[in-house]
This record gives structure tokens, C-alpha cells and sequence, in this order.
């Protein structure tokens, strides 16, 4: 079931790779994205915002790298069956899914209008997040209530 999960997981990031590849390209064309589906046009507007870029950089660029990551975590994950990486994994899916909760509100709030290939990388940031979690169950720790074994009981009287 692990190994299906990550074979999933692997999919997932190279559909967002090649979704922020294809945002990059048009970052540095400057060419409009095909974006009219079912009227949701707010791609170019969304591409084109203010808020498109961080630090001077392209989000797209910070989207391959994103999904670069996952997919060589995911593909080692394959190989060296190390819980280690499995919560490196979850970690940064979960930067990802936090990221893209930011910028929906960006998008949304700021902007005024929907970008599908930015809300196909959300949904796939949050299926990698849920397939890394299910692979590696994050589970509390419990205490015991029962004494230890190397402290003394006291008397009973």
C-alpha cells in the first residue's frame, strides 16, 4: 500500500511539475495561457497581478521547484524506505499546501479572479500532503499511566 501511495505521489508532483513548467514558459514568452474553460478566464489576470511574482521571482519557478523536490523525495522514498524522508516529505507538502492556501486567498481577495493551472497545483499540493501522510501516520504519543518499572512503589500500609 506504501509503495502505491508513492507511486501516487509521484504522479501528482510530475502533473504540478509540468503545470509550473508550463506557467514558467509563459513567464518568459509572454505569451497569454489558455485558460477559458468553462469561463474561469482569470489565468492571465492572475499571471500577469503584482502578486505573480516573489522576491523578483517567478511563482511558477518556485513551483518547479517545489515539485522537483517532491518528486526526487518520492522517487528515493522508492528506495530507501526511510521514515526520516517520509516526514521530510510530509514537511514540505505541507509548505506547499500552506503556500497555496495563501495564494488562493491572494488570488481571491487581492486579485479578484481564479487561476486554473495555480488551483490544479493546489489540489495536487494537497493530494500529495494527504497521500504522504497516509504512507507515514503521524501518530501522537501516548504516556502510560502505570508506574515505571525502575522507580520504587511505595510501601502499603
Amino acid at each position: 500500500m506504501k509503495r502505491l501511495g508513492v507511486v501516487a505521489i509521484l504522479l501528482l508532483s510530475f502533473f504540478g511539475l509540468a503545470d509550473s513548467m508550463y506557467l514558467a514558459q509563459h513567464e518568459m514568452n509572454g505569451t497569454p495561457l489558455i485558460c477559458d474553460i468553462q469561463n474561469l478566464t482569470g489565468c492571465n489576470i492572475v499571471a500577469s497581478s503584482e502578486y505573480s511574482n516573489l522576491f523578483g521571482i517567478p511563482l511558477a519557478d518556485f513551483g518547479i521547484l517545489f515539485y522537483s523536490i517532491i518528486f526526487v523525495l518520492a522517487m528515493l522514498e522508492l528506495v530507501l524506505f526511510d521514515q526520516l524522508l517520509r516526514r521530510t516529505l510530509q514537511g514540505v507538502a505541507f509548505v506547499g499546501v500552506l503556500s497555496s492556501i495563501y495564494f488562493t486567498i491572494v488570488q481571491v481577495f487581492f486579485i479578484g479572479a481564479i487561476c486554473i493551472y495555480c488551483s490544479a497545483s493546489a489540489v495536487a499540493a494537497l493530494g500529495i500532503l494527504i497521500l504522504a501522510t497516509l504512507i507515514e501516520p503521524i501518530r501522537r504519543r501516548t504516556f502510560s499511566s502505570a508506574p515505571h518499572s525502575h522507580l520504587p512503589m511505595p510501601p502499603r500500609v
